[in-house]
């Protein structure tokens, strides 16, 4: 298919993913960076890297509990960081956004203190978005300031990590409301 833009063919356009030639599916390292090809959907990739990391989350709690989300989050960032670097090596830039592996460790972070609870669940999702995408204090000088796969990485920990505490929160002030309201009925 042409490219009417500059008249050049372009292969990535016939499978609707906004992957660089020079990549493919079949390399681990883009594999894992795209979360399995949830990055490469071209409308907001983050929001759907989160998204799939969800159930992801769900299930790694329901089997392995809250150590098992720990060594997943750990091992998450840690394959992250080396697919994140190869692919900035291969291509030349900083963070593309089909890279979502960085949002399913942050994702995983941000659940990691409350339990199996969809609602709980649904605004750990919501709030961790809100950090991702607003980048306060210190999130946006990490992205800036830390290069290669660990400056991919490092700003979505730390936005699951605000989120993570502000959830908690959330948790125990849920817990209070319920618990008065057992009292009285």
């Amino acid at each position: 298919m042409m490219d009417p833009n500059n008249g050049a063919a372009n292969s990535n356009r016939n499978t609707g993913s906004s992957l660089p030639g020079n990549l493919s599916l079949s390399d681990p390292a883009v594999l894992l960076a795209t979360w399995f090809g949830s990055g490469l959907i071209r409308k907001a990739p983050g929001t759907w890297g989160s998204l799939a990391a969800l159930p992801c989350a769900w299930l790694v709690v329901r089997d392995f509990g809250t150590w098992g989300l720990t060594a997943a989050i750990v091992l998450v960032f840690l394959c992250g960081w080396w697919a994140a670097s190869r692919i900035e090596a291969k291509t030349g830039t900083s963070d593309p956004q089909y890279i979502v592996i960085d949002e399913v460790a942050g994702q995983g972070l941000a659940l990691l203190f409350v339990p199996l609870d969809l609602y709980l669940y649904l605004v750990g999702f919501l709030l961790f978005r809100f950090f991702d995408i607003l980048k306060p204090w210190p999130l946006h000088a990490m992205e800036t300031r830390l290069k290669g796969g660990l400056g991919v990485m490092a700003d979505d920990l730390a936005a699951g990590a605000y989120t993570a505490l502000l959830l908690y929160i959330f948790y125990i002030l849920k817990q209070m409301v319920i618990d008065v309201f057992k009292g009285i009925a």
